[in-house]
């Protein structure tokens, strides 16, 4: 799939599905800014673009503070001038022990970060879809297959995973008019770092422990190519993508 002269941000781009995303992006012919806290990270997800494909631009930032996202699209919109794809992707979780032991700052950083930054970014993405000529342009949103059901001792990841689900909708809703979509991506156990454990088994909900199987990280990315190119008269509301044999049907 080619999708040539198109803007694209992506938030959490330092690593995992963000890095493997912003690349497929890139060879496909966008131009990529490259968020997340970071720099080093989001410099080596930048040093691994193709040399045929779009721009790589990265920058340092923490969604979860209002006038740090201001600056990130503001950024974008004095490299780029246009802004035609957000990839909500940055998240983070707790630690996995029971809720009555989580701290304050625990919950908040959780919901900081995967809800509040989430919602940071999509307000300025629909500001710049809705002012720039031509008009429009389309948010992904990560919502992990947490937004559906949870795991044992994952409140502030639920919570903020089915909030996404919401949000998702609300957007959806009021920026139809403005030739803007919204849509979700729910992902269950990509290849990354981050789901590492989970081969050496997680704790499932009769209390067993068990091993997970994975699928390859640029699954998930050819999966969100697919909604970038399409039309903008077209959306895809909600994708699911997951490995075969993980436990989510019937977990539990």
């Amino acid at each position: 799939m080619s999708i040539t002269n198109k803007i694209a941000l992506v938030t959490g781009a330092g690593s995992g599905i963000g890095r493997a995303t912003s690349l497929a992006l890139q060879g496909a012919g966008h131009s990529v800014v490259l968020a997340g806290r970071r720099m080093e990270e989001l410099e080596k997800t930048a040093a691994l673009a193709k040399p045929e494909g779009g721009k790589m631009l990265p920058f340092a930032v923490d969604i979860g503070q209002p006038e740090a996202v201001k600056a990130l699209f503001a950024a974008t919109e004095a490299s780029f001038g246009r802004l035609d794809l957000l990839f909500n992707n940055a998240g983070m979780g707790a630690p996995a022990i029971p809720m009555e032991d989580l701290s304050f700052a625990q919950w908040s950083a959780v919901l900081n970060v995967n809800l509040t930054g989430a919602f940071l970014c999509a307000q300025e993405a629909i500001r710049m879809m809705k002012s720039q000529e031509p008009r429009g342009g389309r948010i992904i949103n990560n919502g992990s297959i947490s937004a559906h059901t949870p795991r044992p001792h994952s409140a502030p990841y639920t919570a903020t995973k089915h909030a996404i689900t919401g949000l998702t909708k609300s957007i959806s809703l009021d920026c139809r008019g403005f030739d803007i979509c919204c849509g979700q991506i729910d992902i269950g156990n990509a290849a990354t770092e981050m789901t590492q454990r989970m081969t050496a088994g997680v704790l499932q909900a009769n209390g067993e422990l068990a091993a997970e199987p994975r699928m390859d990280v640029q699954n998930v990315a050819d999966a969100v190519l697919y909604m970038a190119g399409l039309p903008l008269a077209t959306n895809v509301l909600f994708m699911t993508v997951m490995a075969n044999t993980m436990p989510f049907v019937g977990r539990g």
